[in-house]
């Protein structure tokens, strides 16, 4: 039994504007992700376990787990149970990676590193990420490319601290989210993004084989991990004469 569950079953129905029990119970289910005590890929008890260990009842716990499997954390799988996702390749390429052809088709990148190296954090790295002023920083320049047409510039900071030795010799994978999972037990949750319209500068016109000053998509990101803190700030300056932004709003 988890201290305090059943009294909190009870807490919810006196308290006025009490948080529902379910989201109370998807907190402490993602709190263990976070921690650690299950990792990508592991089997989760049964709700009917997981009911009693938390003292509530199963239908509270089949919500949590639903909200959890709509944001991507859980993988149900028929006959066989429900399994904390991993974020492979695939996973993690296509619940990030927004860009599809004209007709609506999800679009796989191939990237280039075009440099990385350690550094103090700018001002604006700091506010972003939320680290110290002049913290040690990974950043990363690469080329992401599209049926072998360059197609994204993009400039990637990573707090050191969570990521050290990032910046070594290291091959770096296609989507780096997998390797923060893999080899950091770095989940990323979800990422915030806004847009805009920017001209190319010589240095992306060159990369993109474009012209100086041509209309390019901007997308910054900030990726926040499991408890919400930001792991990653990057922009993304997008060509889109063949491809688009998509994104489904529900």
């Amino acid at each position: 039994m988890v201290r305090g569950m059943s009294n909190l079953a009870t807490q919810a129905s006196t308290i006025p504007g009490f948080r529902p029990l379910y989201k109370q119970v998807k907190e402490l289910l993602v709190e263990r992700l976070i921690g650690g005590f299950w990792k990508p890929g592991d089997l989760l008890p049964s709700e009917f376990q997981l009911a009693a260990e938390l003292g509530v009842s199963q239908g509270t716990v089949r919500k949590a787990l639903d909200e959890m499997t709509a944001d991507n954390l859980l993988v149900r799988r028929q006959g066989r149970g429900t399994f904390v996702a991993e974020h492979d390749q695939e996973h993690a390429l296509f619940h990030f990676f927004k860009m599809t052809d004209r007709e609506g088709q999800p679009l796989v990148p191939e990237s280039r590193v075009l440099r990385r190296g350690l550094g103090t954090a700018r001002k604006d790295e700091a506010a972003r990420l939320q680290i110290q002023a002049e913290a040690p920083v990974i950043r990363i320049t690469r080329v992401r490319s599209i049926s072998g047409k360059p197609v994204i510039f993009e400039r990637i900071a990573l707090p050191y601290q969570l990521f050290p030795e990032l910046h070594d010799g290291r091959e770096l994978p296609n989507t780096l989210y997998t390797l923060f999972a893999r080899d950091y037990g770095i989940t990323v949750g979800k990422a915030l993004e806004r847009l805009r319209a920017v001209p190319a500068s010589p240095e992306v016109a060159r990369q993109l084989d474009l012209e100086r000053d041509h209309p390019l998509l901007e997308i910054d990101r900030i990726a926040l991990a499991l408890d919400g803190r930001p792991v990653e700030w990057r922009i993304s300056l997008c060509h889109t004469g063949d491809t688009a932004y998509s994104v489904t709003l529900a």
